[in-house]
């Protein structure tokens, strides 16, 4: 940036991996001595806090929505849509007066479709431009990319966490479909990119991780579901939960050891040190696996479409293994740590971020 700016940033608040893939664009346009607003909620507010230092908190709170253990996800998702309209209308009526209060000069938006103004400059951050319909209702899904164009069009810039080309994350979700105008890819977000060795050596040489995200009520079936099976394991397991505010636990055993406040250098060292990693297919947490070098057992939250595509694409590549939830009892096996593809995913996506920021900066 070429002069000091006043910048707000607000992720989506469907779980945590959203204002996650914030911290290294934060970090980012600390770096250019830019002031950083976050203006979220309570839970993503504790989150931010112990990964961002300077930067400053505005209570700004977005739409959270409710899930099923039984339904698809998508089932209660459009039950809620009217629930959504009345918060895209809310959040850009409010966020008119956090700009005046604050002095706001860009606005970076998460996936949160109503916050664009026209006296500042702004930035609208998704990976998916074709929202995923289930099968039966693909023909459909030229509707969503209309409705998803319409509000991106607000924005001055749309901002593509992933990489141009054959080597990159999302496929058909934004490389398959015709682009905004303004749309740009940015490379993989990760805040692992951005942290340093965690100095701390682990008190247990051979270990599983699981990585576990996303809402509830699927989040703990996961959790469940995994570690009743670790129960007839001989290798211990790390449970990387991210609930801020709550403490670490071990099972008793030593078998199954819960870590829920972590700092990024210490689950880098978690995860690296891992002998193998299950984690859901959130798009966050694929692009710091990524990040890492490090192969995953993916298991998409049941009915999540764009959860399921990501993670039957990134298991035919060869990137990562698959495995629907409802087989996990039928028992698995975790796939090699070891990365396949180019090591240089990081440097380049660094490059495109810087990229995509100076063009903002010139604007």
């Amino acid at each position: 940036m070429n002069a000091k700016k006043n910048i707000l940033i607000c992720p989506l608040e469907w779980g945590l991996g959203h204002a996650g893939r914030m911290i290294p664009l934060a970090c980012m346009l600390q770096a250019d001595g830019n002031i950083v607003f976050i203006g979220t909620g309570k839970e993503h507010r504790q989150f931010l806090s112990n990964e961002l230092k300077g930067v400053k908190f505005i209570d700004f709170g977005g739409f959270r929505p409710l899930y099923s253990a039984v339904l698809p996800q998508y089932i209660p998702l459009l039950f809620q849509i009217p629930v959504l309209f009345f918060h895209i209308i809310k959040e850009h009526i409010r966020l008119g007066t956090i700009i005046k209060k604050y002095n706001i000069d860009v606005v970076i938006s998460d996936n949160r479709f109503g916050l664009w103004n026209r006296n500042v400059k702004s930035v609208y951050v998704t990976h998916q431009i074709r929202i995923p319909f289930p099968t039966g209702f693909r023909f459909l899904e030229w509707a969503g990319i209309c409705f998803h164009r319409f509000f991106i069009k607000k924005y001055d810039l749309c901002f593509i966490p992933d990489l141009p080309g054959e080597m990159n994350l999302t496929g058909r979700l934004s490389h398959s479909v015709r682009l905004p105008g303004n749309a740009r890819f940015i490379g993989i977000l990760s805040r692992f990119s951005f942290t340093g060795e965690d100095e701390e050596s682990s008190s247990i040489s051979t270990y599983n991780t699981l990585l576990l995200s996303g809402p509830e009520p699927q989040r703990s079936m996961l959790r469940d579901i995994i570690t009743g099976l670790q129960a007839h394991d001989s290798i211990p397991l790390v449970v990387l939960e991210g609930k801020p505010g709550i403490a670490d636990t071990d099972n008793g055993s030593g078998k199954i050891i819960s870590c829920n406040n972590l700092p990024a250098s210490a689950m880098k060292r978690i995860i690296q040190g891992s002998t193998g990693i299950i984690a859901r297919a959130g798009y966050t947490s694929i692009m710091e696996l990524v990040s890492l070098n490090c192969r995953a057992l993916l298991v998409p939250t049941p009915g999540q479409t764009e959860q399921e595509y990501l993670a039957g694409r990134l298991s035919e590549k060869g990137w990562f293994t698959a495995i629907r939830q409802n087989d996990l009892k039928g028992g698995f096996s975790l796939p090699q740590k070891d990365a396949v593809w180019s090591s240089d995913i990081t440097e380049k996506s660094r490059i495109l971020l810087k990229s995509a920021l100076r063009e903002l900066s010139d604007q």
